[in-house]
């Protein structure tokens, strides 16, 4: 039986049928001084400098951008926002949804590591402008100069855009409002569509998942805003309500990840909701010491979403031990599930209670099946709000009974319309139709191409069908694997380790690629004694031979913009001999 229903105030002729950006001027008129974003920079000051907009300077900046906007673009051109985390980034966005020119939430050219996600979205979006600001322009410029790209017929500066008014126009739940450009964690990058009614819909069923609990609930978050999850909880969630945002940038938490619990520590007597992926609370919970902590009160910390990769059960007791301290409750952590296709929130397990973590029979998952007991875990994501969420057959079409595993489909108005100038990638994702239906909708689901399975009424996702490793027949999640292999040995670096798969004469390969931790001086490691290790874990583990294990040095795993292992990225550098490996390392050194 599939998960979730369909709320009537989130279908057409419901009550949230008004586009969440018209929502703005009613916060700019009934909490017009009332704090709306808050963006604190610890490049300008290490303490974190603070600036807020209030939800009357947020629309009338929004309008003024708006205005710019319209200028120099027509409604349905793209507008490319190429400027760092900052207030701008926000007003940029909303003047953009104002103007119905689409959004495409992309970055500076500055920033690291991103190259070429930025240079493959922006030539696909084909932006008629580009929006940024005075302190980036000149790398914008140099972007533009120094790759083949279409040409925006204009710049506009968001921090400059100065007085202008802006007549509103009527904004219909099928306009296009954003492409989301995805991670590309299994393919190059792919523009998602996200209509108005896509954006409000999922504010909607988010917060509803939530359900705030007192007065004044507050979103506090350091998620890049060119990120689906980050641009939501940031921007989106805010509006439903008319609720306060105070966020950071990524480069901020990563430098100080203490950063970020801080924030929320520092929303005294609120109701404070936060969210990121779990290598976020893995970090953080690893580098907190005993006075940092000290110093923090989370008490007023009522959820935090885990979600955008798989949500590791020694992640979630290694937060829960280190931060209770600090007054973590124990049902504040929410796993979650969600991917771009679906605007971004699918389910969450928001119920005030500690995660649910199940233990199941390793083997009987290589065989499709979910059975309690035994040495494999499982984290629920909880259940969706106003969507419903099917586990299918992918080759049937066929709804799987409860208990086994099937291919995760969507249905709801989250789901997107398509992706952009890509027909026949889009009726394949977005146009699926169940083949004995049943009483769910016939159709049109989103396939997700992640499997999961229902059990006691709670979604859990058990990995990428592309990332599937099938050995004598068997199919073997790489997560699984690859928790085996960081255990294996301290100089394996937790969280950065990818295991995929090579076709072989009779059946596929597996190889392993794992980050030497940093902890374990060179002068000290051995590499044949880590190998060995991991090897012999495996194969106990998981009954499955390691045909090549790689330990290569830190920043070796390729990783997408949200966090995630990119395995098949790993895989292509694997093969064309590009991993900076540990062995090629120590036999460069002086003493070798």
């Amino acid at each position: 039986m599939a998960l979730g229903s369909l709320l009537p105030e989130l279908l057409p002729g419901g009550a949230e049928r008004t586009p969440l950006i018209e929502r703005l001027a009613r916060w700019a008129r009934d909490r017009p001084d009332a704090p709306a974003f808050t963006f604190v920079d610890y490049a300008l000051d290490p303490s974190g400098a603070a600036r807020t907009l209030s939800w009357a300077e947020a629309e009338r900046r929004a309008r003024a951008t708006a205005a710019g906007l319209r200028r120099a673009a027509g409604p349905g051109e793209r507008a490319a926002l190429l400027l760092p985390q900052s207030l701008e980034y926000v007003t940029a966005m909303l003047g953009a949804l104002y103007a119905h020119v689409i959004a495409v939430p992309l970055f500076s050219p500055d920033l690291p590591g991103h190259a070429d996600r930025l240079l493959g979205a922006y030539t696909d979006a084909e932006p008629a402008i580009a929006v940024t600001t005075r302190s980036a322009l000149p790398h914008v410029e140099r972007f533009l100069a120094d790759h083949d790209v279409p040409r925006p017929g204009h710049i506009l500066l968001a921090d400059e855009t100065g007085p202008g008014s802006w007549q509103d126009e009527p904004t219909g739940f099928d306009d296009l409002a954003y492409l989301q450009y995805t991670s590309g964690s299994t393919r190059r990058p792919a523009g998602v569509e996200i209509t108005h009614g896509n954006m409000t819909a999922n504010a909607a069923q988010l917060w509803a998942r939530w359900a705030p609990r007192g007065p004044d609930p507050e979103l506090v978050s350091w998620l890049p805003l060119f990120h689906d999850m980050g641009l939501v909880a940031t921007l989106a969630l805010p509006l439903v309500r008319g609720a306060h945002a105070v966020y950071t940038d990524p480069l901020s938490f990563l430098k100080n990840p203490l950063r970020w619990l801080e924030l929320v520590a520092g929303r005294p007597g609120r109701n404070v909701y936060t969210a990121g992926p779990n290598f976020a609370y893995e970090y953080v919970a690893s580098t907190a010491s005993p006075e940092g902590v000290a110093k923090l009160d989370l008490s007023g910390l009522t959820t935090c979403l885990n979600g955008a990769e798989p949500v590791r059960p020694s992640t979630l007791a290694r937060f829960a031990d280190v931060f209770a301290a600090a007054g973590l409750r124990p049902g504040a952590q929410a796993p979650g599930y969600g991917l771009a296709e679906a605007t971004v929130f699918v389910t969450a397990a928001a119920e005030d209670r500690p995660p649910r973590v199940v233990a199941v029979d390793r083997d009987a998952l290589t065989r499709d099946e979910l059975r309690p007991g035994g040495t494999g875990e499982l984290v629920s994501c909880g259940r969706p709000s106003g969507q419903l969420v099917a586990i299918v057959d992918p080759e049937t079409r066929v709804e799987r009974p409860d208990g086994r595993l099937g291919e995760i489909w969507v249905h709801g108005p989250n789901t997107a319309r398509g992706y952009w100038r890509n027909e026949e990638r889009s009726r394949s994702t977005f146009g699926a139709e169940l083949a004995d239906p049943g009483g769910l909708p016939p159709g049109p689901w989103l396939r997700t191409e992640d499997i999961g399975v229902v059990h006691d009424g709670e979604l859990y996702v058990t990995g990428r069908i592309k990332d599937l490793i099938i050995v004598d027949g068997r199919n073997h999640f790489p997560q699984d694997i690859e928790m085996t292999a960081q255990e294996a040995h301290p100089a394996v670096r937790p969280g950065h380790v990818a295991a995929f798969a090579l076709p072989g004469p009779d059946t596929e390969r597996l190889v392993v690629v794992a980050e030497r931790n940093r902890r374990v001086p060179l002068g000290r490691l051995d590499p044949r004694e880590v190998a060995a290790a991991v090897r012999g874990d495996v194969s106990a583990g998981h009954e499955m031979s390691v045909h090549d294990f790689v330990l290569v040095e830190p920043g070796g795993v390729s990783r997408t913009s949200s966090g995630k292992v990119a395995r098949d990225a790993t895989r292509r550098r694997y093969l064309a001999g590009a991993l900076p490996t540990t062995r090629a390392r120590l036999a460069a050194r002086p003493d070798a």
